[in-house]
């Protein structure tokens, strides 16, 4: 039996993102790891809501007496030695699920590196967050034991970027809750239409900044109602005159130009922000979508894209970094940078309703490859080397 701590700031910090990968994980770890026992850190400004897991006795959280500002002032600014043992005790190895390791006296250190976005896309990041990332990961990568990527893609980014060495470098999929199915409750579909005003949608799901490509995603659907108006098409039971471009996350930075973009393209009426949607009604956003469309410029895993699939929405896709790897042959595939590309890529799936069947089928089998539980093996095996 170990004694493992986990940085678990991240998962008490923010609901969507990196704070969600680390509480899927962590739960799927508490229902398989009855043995070792786990000891949490939350800073002292951790949000009560997401800490409401059915932890077992052998997971335990202690909360750090400083903010989580002051925490990574402390370590990663500032870089003073204090030991997470200081807060959580002696451990026999320390996991951090979100890029940094803090210092640790433990004999064995995990740390995810979900992405090197800040490294292939700086354009899309601020000039004092760009500074900090390339400032504080290098040193977490070079102090952990281990390194987990989301993907193979970001495993060859830290190859290529830091020099790592490939063995020490080991793929850790994300996973799909079974929540993400086709088949949602009543209540739910009926939350989601009323949010939606009953009208077909295409679908995008992901924090608002730039790597996400929206404002190019926003020009490709200005031209897609436009070229079909044209033409005069009409498919399956909606017309293209109701069909919205919905996009379901919060604001994250650099996010002006976006809904600029929506007055400039006088699409008000058309495109539909909703922020941050509930567990409790994602499920059916995706299942009811229309299609999927995942423009990033770049993802570590691009979780959204595994549950879209899960749910049985078509996927329309980015082409760029593990985004093939996520959906294989499941998805119709476009150069993100390529306005008229992507917009072409929604026009052929909107005109082939066989082409939609195909690619929910095939997105339904994909998505089953993506497991918590085995994530969460995987996991256990790593922190007990």
């Amino acid at each position: 039996m170990r004694r493992i701590g986990i940085d678990f700031t991240s998962a008490v910090r923010e609901r969507a993102g990196i704070g969600r990968y680390a509480r899927e994980l962590i739960r799927a770890l508490a229902r398989l790891d009855r043995d070792n026992q786990y000891v949490l850190l939350v800073p002292r400004d951790a949000r009560a809501d997401l800490l409401q897991f059915d932890w077992l006795p052998n997971f335990s959280i202690r909360r750090a007496p400083l903010t989580e500002r002051l925490l990574a002032a402390l370590w990663h600014r500032a870089r003073a030695p204090l030991p997470i043992e200081a807060f959580i005790g002696a451990v026999d190895a320390l996991y951090s699920p979100d890029f940094l390791l803090p210092p640790t006296r433990a004999r064995r250190t995990l740390v995810t590196v979900h992405d090197l976005s800040y490294v292939r896309v700086p354009e899309c990041f601020p000039a004092p967050l760009l500074n900090y990332l390339n400032r504080a990961i290098p040193p977490s990568v070079a102090r952990a034991d281990l390194i987990l990527a989301d993907a193979a893609s970001t495993q060859r980014d830290l190859a290529d970027v830091y020099r790592v060495p490939r063995e020490k470098i080991k793929v850790l999929y994300s996973g799909v809750d079974a929540r993400f199915q086709p088949a949602v409750a009543k209540d739910a579909k009926a939350r989601v239409r009323a949010l939606t005003r009953g009208k077909p949608y295409l679908l995008s799901v992901s924090t608002i900044q730039p790597r996400k490509n929206y404002v190019r995603l926003i020009e490709a659907f200005a031209r897609l109602i436009s070229d079909f108006r044209s033409f005069g098409y009409a498919q399956d039971k909606f017309q293209i005159s109701d069909l919205l471009l919905v996009i379901a996350g919060g604001k994250g930075w650099m996010y002006e130009q976006v809904f600029q973009t929506v007055e400039r393209l006088g699409l008000r009426d058309r495109v539909l922000f909703l922020d941050f949607v509930s567990d409790d009604d994602l499920p059916a956003l995706y299942a009811l979508a229309t299609l999927f469309v995942y423009p990033s410029l770049y993802e570590g895993f691009g979780l959204p894209v595994a549950e879209a699939m899960a749910c049985g929405a078509p996927v329309v896709s980015s082409n760029a970094s593990s985004l093939p790897e996520v959906a294989g042959d499941a998805a119709l595939y476009f150069d993100p940078r390529d306005v008229n590309a992507m917009a072409d890529a929604l026009r052929r799936a909107l005109a082939d309703a066989s082409l939609r069947a195909d690619l929910c089928a095939r997105g339904l089998a994909q998505a089953k490859q993506f497991s918590w539980e085995q994530a969460a093996r995987e996991l256990r095996q790593y922190l007990e080397g």
